[in-house]
């Protein structure tokens, strides 16, 4: 048993040493595919989300590589190390879900005010574009309550010189395929000026934020079950590594 336990352990850590090699160079290659060292952005770069991505991945790989090496070598050090960190991570999971649930209608708040700031910097910031783009799209929504948010875009507002003005981008467009295979960008132009009933051919008109909520609500059965299964592995795992130090020599 305590081999079948070990060899298990080991090709775990070996998979998600993997995942964690992926993110790592995920990271690396959006900071480098966005010129994130040159000199002009390097003043922002603490700001940059792969640079989250990037830090997982290192951590993941640090961590998981600890406890590959620590089974292979029957380390005690490392098993205590990696089981240590686990726990803590378990903990720290516990207490973000209980906050999450007590703060439920701040997080909303904040969920809502994150996503004016990206309506209001899409043109500015390509990750916040990219996100917003991705969310609009996949939900079929426009917006953080309704189309008309993209009023507050100094591009998007009716008071802009540009082409852009009384648009909206063309991922709220409901079809921004012409002629079904080409991607017509301008599919949202002067979209602020048509009336609902017109608009509502043209572009979606639900905002996003009521989609997120619609999208959850739908979907908790398997969130529940993700949420589940991840926090029975980090459980597994961390028996596992209990139950491996038991009959590994102690490190001086």
């Amino acid at each position: 048993m305590d081999y079948f336990l070990k060899y298990f352990f080991i090709i775990c850590n070996l998979l998600f040493t993997v995942l964690g090699l992926l993110l790592l160079a995920l990271g690396v290659w959006g900071l480098i595919s966005k010129e994130s060292f040159a000199q002009e952005k390097i003043s922002s770069i603490g700001t940059d989300p792969m640079l989250v991505v990037l830090s997982v991945g290192f951590l993941l790989t640090v961590l998981c590589l600890s406890g590959c090496v620590g089974a292979l070598r029957e380390n005690r050090c490392l098993l205590k190390l990696f089981s240590a960190t686990v726990l803590v991570l378990i903990a720290a999971q516990v207490i973000v879900a209980i906050v999450a649930h007590t703060l439920q209608d701040q997080i909303e708040g904040n969920l809502r005010s994150g996503m004016l700031v990206a309506i209001a910097r899409y043109q500015d910031d390509l990750d916040l574009r990219f996100i917003t783009d991705e969310i609009q799209s996949n939900l079929q929504c426009c917006g953080a309550d309704n189309y008309r948010d993209w009023e507050i875009n100094i591009y998007y507002n009716c008071s802009a010189p540009g082409v852009l003005a009384c648009g909206v981008p063309a991922t709220c467009c409901v079809d921004p395929l012409e002629n079904g295979t080409v991607w017509n960008s301008q599919c949202g132009v002067g979209a602020q000026l048509l009336d609902e009933f017109t608009a509502q051919s043209v572009i979606f008109l639900g905002g996003c934020l009521g989609e997120i909520s619609r999208w959850i609500e739908q979907h908790e059965g398997l969130i529940g079950i993700i949420v589940t299964v991840v926090f029975g592995v980090q459980i597994l795992i961390l028996f596992i590594t209990i139950r491996l130090l038991e009959p590994v020599c102690s490190c001086y």
